[in-house]
């Protein structure tokens, strides 16, 4: 599934990810942590791999199409739960 985000937005994502997030993601999925941070707009190719992102210029840091969102909604999901864990404490 193809999805438009700003890049900002991708990246304010990544920010508010707990710490460990990039490597509980890669582990879940099965990929290098390098290709999670290329995701969210790394170049840690020597390491990682591409993952289907293209970004445009533009307004917001450009546009960017993700060509598959599964490392996104990993880390949705776990903001999501950091969110639920915040509302019990």
């Amino acid at each position: 599934m193809t999805k438009t985000i700003s890049f900002n937005e991708l990246r304010r994502i990544k920010m508010q990810l707990p710490p460990g997030s990039t490597q509980r993601i890669a582990d879940e999925l099965g990929i290098s942590a390098d290709t999670v941070r290329n995701y969210f707009g790394g170049d840690h190719y020597k390491e990682g791999n591409s993952v289907g992102i293209h970004i445009e210029p533009g307004p917001d840091g450009g546009i960017v199409a993700l060509d598959d969102t599964t490392i996104l909604e990993k880390a949705l999901s776990i903001l999501g739960e950091t969110l639920e864990l915040q509302e019990v404490e």
